[in-house]
């Protein structure tokens, strides 16, 4: 797939897992998917806490915001929810 699918937010995706244990990355999944977005991909314009990376504020749909903790806040119960997308 070019770089350009990539940039303008249309890429699709190949096949999708669930997460299995915690990481960084479900952490952030997490978050796009709790504010209805399926990725990174589909939200422009990305919030984040300096300290840990994690995503700090997301705009959902619906033109609401979701403000996110510092610290994890998927929690081990719902780490399985978490769609994981291969491009």
């Amino acid at each position: 797939m070019s770089c350009a699918a990539y940039l303008d937010g249309n890429a699709t995706p190949k096949s999708m897992s669930r997460a299995k244990q915690w990481t960084d990355e479900v952490e952030n999944l997490y978050r796009f998917q709790q504010a209805g977005y399926r990725d990174e991909l589909e939200y422009k314009q990305i919030d984040r806490w300096p300290e840990t990376g994690f995503v700090k504020k997301l705009q959902r749909r619906d033109n609401t915001f979701y403000y996110y903790n510092r610290k994890r806040e998927c929690e081990d119960r719902e780490v399985h929810k978490v769609k994981v997308y291969a491009y």
